[in-house]
């Protein structure tokens, strides 16, 4: 019986060595495989020894926890790293989310151990004093996964109830309004001059720490290493620190030896008039019906018991955004007027359409009933295919059909391959002549049909200031060699390949696939950019 792997999902903390947890190294070194971010292993470098490691680029968290429950499975100890503390937007509740959709029980699955780390809020704070004593929360203005509109009303909620703001991932090179938009809010609600901490890279190289305030705040440099905290109305600065009062000047004299309460007074209801206790032992005004203590309590229970009941059925509640690629077909490429029409009815003023240079429209919108969208398109005689990491076949239009004799070959292509789960976007061109105008030569996979039979390139660099064409690897296939070789080369790529590693990548590294040879292109050398780009 094969041996069940373990997941250990790892926050390290703000990145430096003093500061990440001896659970966490220990648990780093005794993994056999370690899955995360490019600059997140970067950080970890030095407590590396003999494992895998699998990187991936920003937005590929899906992937990493893919192939985490994937490589556990196989019965590896894989550890899937975060920065600050996995539970807190880091990478601990999508894997759980990937070993809900398998099925996955806790008798008799994976193990999981999660091990926390010093999470955004905590080490920010430390470096500006202690702007954190009192009631506080954390909100992330990435609208990459949550809706903008949704982020705000939390931002407002927050604002209007006080609360000390700590802001992650606020702001980016394509995200600027959003940091706009927020101090705008909040400024709704507290003034100018609350206190504001900035820290960029908290214990890591380049640290920076900025004491500002609310309206000054936009004058410093915030980017995705930044973690924004916002004070409350009894924030203060004192000797270039930011400090939340707890609020014990309350019941306690701060600059006596001797307190005027003695320890058994301090939480009697007399000494705590703002409590609820001390709101409710009041006497009821204007006809309220006042409810002793354990009536409330009972009533609150009684609704949440409730509220849970009418929702029990599902896990998770959220607005689910369909996306997908639509277009008139393989080789179709003339979109006709009853079709558009179809598209932005149903795509409606909330959702979108995006021109993209592959002949085809990415397709988001809100929904809550996929299988009807698919059928209204497909009854308009459009082709849907779904958006991702997935096998993307594309094709010429065939001379508007004149040159047709390869269609089928295309079509079965499509069938066997078309929308498969591969470990990056991998677009397969495909011509219908020797001319080759369409560039299938320049796609991951590319296909040109030449009196009757078939020549295969692979490998081509589609983007980059080194990019080159696909490498000829085979003339003269019949059709039934063709396709039984492509979908065997996906095939192998799909089981193969690292997370975020596309096609030319994986070509190079592994050398040979299904008996090609790779073979290096000649590339000039180009110096920087002066940009530095």
């Amino acid at each position: 019986m094969k041996d069940q792997g373990k997941l250990l999902v790892i926050g390290f903390g703000p990145g430096s060595f003093e500061h990440i947890t001896k659970r966490a190294r220990e648990a780093i070194q005794e993994s056999d495989v370690i899955i995360g971010y490019n600059t997140y292993v970067d950080l970890i470098r030095g407590l590396l020894s003999h494992q895998q490691v699998v990187r991936t680029g920003m937005t590929e968290e899906v992937s990493r926890a893919q192939e985490a429950v994937r490589q556990a499975e196989a019965g590896k100890k894989v550890a899937v790293i975060s920065s600050g503390d996995a539970g807190v937007y880091g990478m601990a509740g999508l894997v759980y989310e990937v070993l809900m959709e398998k099925g996955w029980r806790r008798g008799d699955g994976v193990e999981v151990e999660i091990i926390p780390g010093i999470s955004a809020i905590n080490s920010t704070a430390s470096l500006l004093g202690a702007p954190v004593m009192h009631d506080a929360c954390t909100i992330s203005l990435s609208d990459h996964l949550t809706p903008w509109e949704t982020i705000r009303k939390r931002v407002e909620a927050a604002a209007a109830a006080d609360f000390v703001i700590a802001l992650y991932n606020p702001r980016s090179g394509r995200r600027t309004r959003q940091i706009v938009e927020t101090q705008a809010i909040v400024l709704r609600h507290r003034p100018p001059e609350t206190p504001v901490g900035i820290v960029k890279s908290a214990y890591r190289d380049r640290e920076e720490v900025v004491l500002t305030t609310l309206g000054g705040m936009l004058e410093h440099d915030i980017g995705m290493l930044t973690t924004v905290i916002i004070g409350n109305s009894t924030t203060v600065v004192y000797e270039g620190l930011m400090i939340t009062p707890r609020g014990y000047q309350r019941k306690y004299t701060l600059n006596a030896e001797v307190q005027p309460l003695r320890p058994s007074e301090r939480l009697q209801v007399k000494a705590e008039p703002w409590s609820l206790e001390a709101a409710i032992s009041q006497e009821p005004r204007g006809g309220e019906v006042r409810l002793p203590t354990l009536e409330l309590a009972l009533e609150a229970l009684q609704r949440v018991d409730t509220a849970r009941a009418s929702t029990a059925p599902a896990l998770f509640r959220q607005e689910q955004i369909l996306e997908f690629y639509v277009s008139p077909g393989l080789a179709n490429k003339k979109l006709s007027a009853s079709q558009l029409v179809a598209l932005a009815k149903l795509v409606g003023d909330q959702g979108t359409l995006e021109y993209t240079p592959h002949h085809r429209l990415l397709v988001r919108l809100a929904t809550d009933e996929p299988e009807r969208v698919k059928e209204r398109l497909t009854a308009e005689g459009l082709l849907l295919e779904p958006a991702g990491d997935v096998v993307q076949v594309k094709a010429c239009d065939f001379c508007d059909m004149e040159k047709a004799e390869s269609v089928p070959q295309l079509e079965e292509l499509q069938r066997r391959i078309g929308g498969q789960r591969v470990p990056k976007e991998l677009k397969l061109g495909f011509n219908g002549c020797g001319m080759a105008c369409y560039g299938a030569v320049k796609e991951d996979i590319g296909i040109v049909y030449r009196k009757e039979r078939f020549d295969l390139f692979l490998g081509a660099k589609t983007v980059g200031r080194n990019a080159h064409a696909a490498q000829p690897v085979a003339e003269g296939l019949t059709p039934e060699q063709l396709v039984e070789t492509v979908e065997r080369i996906v095939r192998t790529y799909a089981q193969q390949g690292h997370p975020n590693e596309r096609f030319h990548k994986y070509f190079s590294r592994v050398k040979e696939v299904e008996g090609y040879r790779y073979e290096a292109p000649q590339i000039a050398r180009i110096e920087n950019a002066a940009c530095g780009d």
